[in-house]
Parts: structure tokens; sequence; C-alpha cells
């Protein structure tokens, strides 16, 4: 990709996330870097290595019933709560409100249905074929989500899933973009939502020490960049972002949080886990992002990082930052993972959501956890306040297992 795409507007925003259900309150949890890390509660760990996740609390009235609770994953019933407060928030009536044949569904998800996998193979060791539920399939399959979401607002357009691991629902913007930008559709419903508090899917973490053992201090156990880092801290969670037309956004009087206004993709061809130590495909992606919105590095005004909080991770996000930004030196960065943890294929999507917020604000938030900064990664770590942000050019980075990253460029301004 050599130059500038179509930028999409972005209208709608919905979130839930450990730190809050809605975009104002996760916005006031990332301005207050306040950690949304506790003991897990949807199982018991025993004596499991890891004892911490990052959990969504759902209010009673977004909650699903017991019927629908019966009927689908957990990931699906986030994914559901992210969709209306994103509709609520876009001013949408899909009811009636927009053509359901020109609006379009793309969810990102790294492993979908987790815990009802898990029940159906827990129920088969207990009583065989015939202890396994009959929704055991739809309620595990990947694309469960959007799925959902089209079937519950009769959307006949493009649906579709993106499973790129943890750069799932950075992809899925994209995927979105490309709808939007080929005339498949006005306006699409994107994100990310996933549901991996799972006592094997964290046990199966825990095997590969991606982890973080931080269990006496759950809110201080992800801390992206800083020298003690010593894993990513697993997370569940959803965020759907309405993206639209400019001018189909226009003829409805909606108004633009923000815009859509680059990415870039490659694959380091490296490691299935591991990053290539030297940030080269991650490099690769932030250049194709900025050449994709016409920018130079020095039109950036920060970075909201992968971030994880591995070691790994880390120093090859630094290199790559480095490597792309040149002599000019590299934007202030921050790390929305410190207080939501990593949400594995909804984290690309989370972060999205910051990143428009801390545009429209006019303020990056703080990342948690900065008391030690790793000084050797040579990055401006944004930490204790929320720091002042002009309007223009901002990244939000995705890099996954596999090798996949997916680099965003939103643009936008504060709020008149």
């Amino acid at each position: 990709m050599s130059s500038p795409i179509t930028p999409v507007a972005i209208t709608g925003l919905g979130v839930a996330s450990p730190v809050g259900v809605g975009r104002y309150t996760y916005h006031s949890a990332q301005l207050a870097a306040r950690s949304g890390i506790d003991t897990i509660r949807s199982y018991d760990p025993g004596t499991d290595q890891v004892h911490i996740a990052g959990e969504v609390t759902v209010p009673p009235e977004l909650d699903a019933d017991r019927r629908e609770r019966l009927r689908t994953d957990r990931c699906t019933r986030l994914a559901a709560v992210a969709a209306h407060l994103a509709v609520e928030d876009a001013g949408l009536d899909p009811h009636g409100g927009v053509d359901p044949r020109r609006t379009g569904v793309v969810m990102g998800s790294g492993i979908g249905g987790a815990g009802s996998w898990e029940a159906g193979f827990l129920d088969f060791q207990r009583g065989g074929p015939p202890a396994i539920r009959t929704r055991t399939v739809p309620m595990g399959m990947v694309n469960g989500a959007a799925a959902w979401i089209a079937i519950h607002y009769g959307l006949t357009g493009p649906c579709t899933t993106v499973c790129t691991a943890c750069a799932a629902g950075s992809d899925a913007l994209v995927a979105a973009h490309h709808m939007i930008a080929a005339g498949e559709a006005d306006i699409v419903l994107a994100g990310g939502a996933e549901a991996p508090v799972v006592r094997g899917v964290v046990a199966a973490f825990t095997r590969l020490t991606a982890l973080s053992g931080r269990n006496d201090e759950p809110q201080r156990a992800s801390r992206p960049f800083a020298k003690d880092r010593d894993g990513f801290v697993i997370a569940e969670g959803a965020a759907v972002l309405v993206l639209e037309a400019p001018a189909h956004a226009a003829a409805r009087g909606a108004a633009e949080l923000a815009r859509l206004v680059g990415y870039g993709r490659s694959c380091d061809a490296h490691h299935v886990t591991m990053p290539h130590p030297g940030g080269v495909g991650a490099r690769v992606a932030i250049e194709a992002a900025l050449r994709s919105a016409g920018a130079a590095p020095s039109d950036v005004r920060f970075v909201n990082a992968h971030g994880t909080g591995t070691v790994q991770n880390d120093a090859a996000e630094a290199r790559a930052l480095h490597a792309a930004f040149g002599a000019g030196g590299v934007p202030p960065v921050t790390a929305t993972k410190s207080i939501t943890g990593h949400a594995l294929g909804a984290a690309g999507a989370l972060e999205a959501v910051a990143t428009v917020q801390a545009l429209t604000a006019g303020l990056v938030p703080p990342a948690a956890n900065q008391d030690e900064p790793d000084t050797e990664l040579g990055l401006d770590v944004v930490a204790d306040e929320p720091r002042p942000v002009a309007s223009g050019l901002a990244l939000s980075n995705s890099f996954a297992f596999g090798g996949h990253n997916v680099v965003l460029a939103f643009e936008g301004g504060p709020a008149r």
C-alpha cells in the first residue's frame, strides 16, 4: 500500500471491559489508571499457578436473561453488550433507521467460545457423547459473536469474523474499512470479543510461561515496559466501533468522533509464539500505516502500544518503534493493557476505542505500574497523569501469536 486510503468515520463506541462497561466509565478508568485486574471470580483457581485475571462485571440491565445465557457463550454475550452500546452511542435504529442490506458486521476473536468447548469436553468425559449439550457447537464457534449481532439486528450486509489471535480486534476494523471502501456497506459494526478466563485456557497460557505470577498484587501485575515486568494478565472483554462512510454519517447528522485514516499489516514469519526479536515485522506494519495515512512519523502525536508486559514482546515493540520513527524519536507511548489486562482477540478493539477517546479528549491516558521504567527500551511512556495531546494522528498497535501485526492510524481532535 503506497497511497493514502479513503478515511472512514467512527461514529459510535461500545465497551465491556474489566475496568467498566460503557465508553464513559472505560474512559474515566483510563485517565485515572484504575486497574480492573483482580483474583479470578468465574472459577476457583485452587492450587493453580495463576489466580488473577481481568473480568467484566456486566450491569444487570445489560445482562442476558437466563434463556439467552443457556443459548450463548460468554464471548457472544460480551459482544452483545458492546454492540448494543455502540449502536446506541451512534444514534442508530437498526430496526428501522438503517438499510440492513448496507450494514455489515465484522468481529475479531482469538478463541471464541472457549468456556463452551471446555464444558463440552468435561461433559463428554463424565458421560460420553449423550452428555454433550446440543448447542455446544453454535455456542463455541468463533463466528458466534458476529452471527449473533447480525441476527439480533437483522443486518443482511456482509458479515464475517477475523481470527488473527491478539491482532483480531484491529484486523476487524481493517476488514470493516475494506467493506466501506469497496462499496459493500455504508455502516459496519466492527470490533472484537473474547472470554478466555476459563481454567483450561489460563492453564495453557501458564504452561507457555506467558502470564504474570503476581497473584498477591493483582492490580499491579500488568506492567508493560516496566523493568520488572513478568508477563501479561489474561482478560476478557469486548468492544464494538461503528464505522461509517463519512458522506453517509453527514447525511444522517451523525457526529464523527475520529476517523480511521490508515492501517498497516504484516507477518513476522518467524515463530508461532515469539515476536521477531528485532521487531522487523512490527516495523513494517507501522511504516505501512503511516504510508496509507499519507503521514510522516513526525505527524504522530502518540502511540497506544501493544504493550503486553512480557519481556520479549515489549522489547521487540520498542525496537520496532525506534526503527520506524528514526532520528525524530518515538512519540509518547501509553499501554491500555496495564489496566485491562490482555483480552487477546478483543484487545485491539478495546485499544482502538481508547485511542479514539484520547484524541477526542485531547489527553493521553497514563500507563499504570510505571514505578520503575525499563530505561533500556528508550521510550517516553506516559505515567502518573494524563498528558495533553494536540489534534492529529495516533497509532494503535496489535501484534499477535503467529506473527500477525496490525497497526491502525486514527485522526481526530478534542470534541467541540
